[in-house]
């Protein structure tokens, strides 16, 4: 984090090292050197709390701006309004700032970050975690399930759609950090799933990996199957991937009869030998709808308490497997075996379906704030109950 770049976000053309030299090196320690995370940093965020409180929302609203060019550009001012709700008038003039600050530039078709912005935004986001407080969330998340790493953005993506495809960036960043030559790597569908591949950034240097579809097909949009997400991993990988072509709402006599073909045996069994899983996980009941379970099956599911879903298991709020569904693929015991199983699941709204699935996958989870936050609510209401016991 650059102090030259970064005073560009929420001073302006006031310089804090001007009028506040002291807090000036408390953020930035010198012009070339990146202030340490941690313990400094959450002393910086505090430290602005409680001498300039109103700073907080405007630092958030500049970084909600970019991030929104960024995914967005070029984009009229009106249409980014809308986006953000917030009214053209205040909008304007923090338009206005960053384009002073050489942030972002306005042309013919509309807003779209700077070079100087594009590398800004990056380190402003790792800012605005500590600013909300969420790697203290990611740290009891993380004590409370067990998980070795919890990764949490900013936002809540029932609310913001960007807030996934954050999500998806995050995913795939962590992914690229522990994949390695001779790997085989299998992934789920979804649109959580799909913002992972679309996200990543074409390697470099070819990495020598097998890339596999984690479950059979829906029936759905092409682009959200796992066969297509897996080819298009593989591909900006620059690894090999191998395809199922098998619906995973057959019924059970008609999978146990597709399953003796070679081929398809072949392409089954290197699945399961698979050492890193990234998957997301669906709410019971929208998921049930999708695999296409009758009206008789929806409805035992409810009576059962069923909240989540994932890899064809439906699991009630404690845990417990409720239903589970004849899919090809992988199933739990396999799941035991892996390296590194990225779960990657956000929205409040999917918080109780996240804890629910914690007994058999709590090894690495990027969510968002929206999730942890409901997440905790959980916890310590849990923490209450028992205390009255």
């Amino acid at each position: 984090m650059q102090g030259d770049g970064f005073s560009k976000i929420y001073l302006g053309k006031r310089s804090l090292i001007k009028k506040w030299p002291i807090g000036a090196a408390l953020i930035f320690q010198n012009k070339h050197k990146p202030v340490s995370r941690g313990k400094n940093m959450t002393d910086v965020v505090e430290l602005l709390k409680k001498i300039t409180p109103e700073l907080i929302d405007r630092i958030y609203l500049r970084y909600l701006i970019l991030r929104e060019i960024n995914y967005s550009q070029p984009i009229g001012r009106r249409r980014l309004s809308n986006k953000l709700e917030v009214n053209e008038r205040p909008l304007r003039r923090e338009i206005k700032l960053l384009e002073e600050q050489d942030l972002i530039e306005i042309g013919k078709w509309g807003m779209q970050l700077t070079p100087e912005g594009k590398g800004i935004i990056q380190e402003l986001e790792k800012f605005v975690v500590d600013l909300k407080g969420l790697q203290r969330a990611s740290d009891i998340i993380k004590k409370a399930f067990g998980f070795k790493d919890v990764i949490i953005m900013p936002g809540d993506s029932d609310k913001d759609p960007l807030v996934k495809k954050q999500m998806g960036k995050a995913g795939a960043q962590y992914f690229l950090s522990r994949v390695k030559n001779g790997d085989v790597v299998a992934i789920t569908g979804g649109t959580t799933m799909a913002e992972i591949a679309k996200s990543m950034e074409p390697v470099s240097c070819p990495v020598d990996v097998l890339v596999v579809p984690g479950r059979g097909a829906l029936g759905e949009k092409v682009d959200i199957q796992a066969d297509t997400i897996a080819a298009r991993l593989a591909q900006k990988l620059g690894g090999r991937y191998k395809l199922l072509h098998i619906p995973d709402t057959l019924d059970r006599h008609t999978m146990e009869r597709v399953v003796k073909d070679n081929k398809i045996k072949n392409v089954i069994q290197m699945i399961k030998s698979a050492n890193i899983l990234l998957h997301g996980i669906g709410a019971a009941k929208k998921m049930a709808k999708r695999r296409g379970l009758s009206a008789e099956e929806i409805a035992q599911l409810e009576k059962n308490k069923a909240v989540s879903e994932t890899l064809g298991y439906y699991f009630d709020e404690k845990g417990n497997i409720v239903y589970e569904t004849s899919s090809i693929g992988l199933d739990l015991k396999d799941i035991k075996n892996m390296r590194t199983v990225i779960t990657v699941a956000g929205g409040s709204r999917k918080a109780l379906a996240i804890i629910s699935v914690t007994r058999y996958f709590n090894d690495v989870l990027i969510t968002d704030e929206g999730a942890a936050e409901k997440i905790i609510m959980y916890l310590r209401r849990g923490m209450d109950e028992q205390e009255k016991c």
